[in-house]
């Protein structure tokens, strides 16, 4: 039979801590800002295990992403739940956590987000998709002074070239009554040169574009790093 833990090994509950080691009452003691990452995931999540209390659970998953919210970002909902204690309910939180963050970092108060360079059109999409593990091809469609009127997202997976659908873009461009248009995609290796297939998209959506007297504004790749404009490498 097993040696029962003594009072040093056990692992303490949030509520037989120390008050201010409780990530509830530090807050309200000294500011929210004051929580480590684990212990803000932890306010969050709020339960953990049975002997485990939600601080440790969630320092554990900090700790399997490297301690960087930017590595835990990039995984699904799968690959979330392997941290033990991380259930479905607790990685869909996690994942609403994320996309709020992507959205406010997005958001602009006032009128509607004007595109008036490739910069603009990065800071406006790199949230959305800079940092994805999968590519994603996004549509801006655009106003007559450039201002977004919507985002789609046009196609997502692993072989996007291949079910790209040109008509769709231009049947929402139309119903929009667009003036203009950004292509974006995103290239989860992080390298910012354009592919084959990524030449022959541009120069369909070009070619499109013109017929329907809409502007082609430009194709960007987004990478965490950085990324690739087509228009300020006079390629269109």
């Amino acid at each position: 039979m097993e040696e029962p833990l003594t009072e040093k090994e056990r692992v303490l509950t949030v509520k037989e801590m120390d008050v201010d080691d409780q990530p509830r009452e530090r807050a309200l003691k000294y500011g929210i800002n004051t929580l480590s990452t684990p212990d803000l995931w932890a306010l969050i999540l709020r339960t953990g295990l049975q002997g485990k209390p939600i601080t440790a659970l969630c320092r554990d998953l900090m700790k399997d992403n490297s301690n960087s919210l930017y590595s835990l970002e990039r995984k699904s909902l799968k690959e979330i739940m392997k941290t033990k204690g991380i259930g479905e309910t607790k990685g869909l939180q996690i994942l609403a956590v994320m996309e709020l963050t992507r959205r406010y970092n997005k958001e602009k108060i006032g009128e509607r987000y004007v595109i008036n360079s490739s910069q603009s059109i990065y800071n406006y999409m790199k949230d959305t998709i800079g940092n994805l593990g999968h590519e994603e091809i996004w549509a801006l469609y655009l106003g007559r002074r450039n201002d977004v009127i919507s985002a789609k997202r046009i196609t997502t997976g692993s072989a996007v070239a291949s079910i790209f659908d040109i008509k769709a873009i231009m049947k929402e461009a139309l119903l929009m009554d667009a003036q203009g248009l950004v292509m974006c995609h995103n290239h989860p290796s992080g390298t910012l040169v354009p592919s084959g297939p990524d030449d022959s998209i541009t120069r369909k959506m070009k070619e499109a574009a013109a017929f329907m007297e809409i502007r082609f504004v430009d194709h960007v790749i987004l990478a965490p790093t950085g990324y690739y404009s087509y228009y300020d490498s006079g390629r269109l």
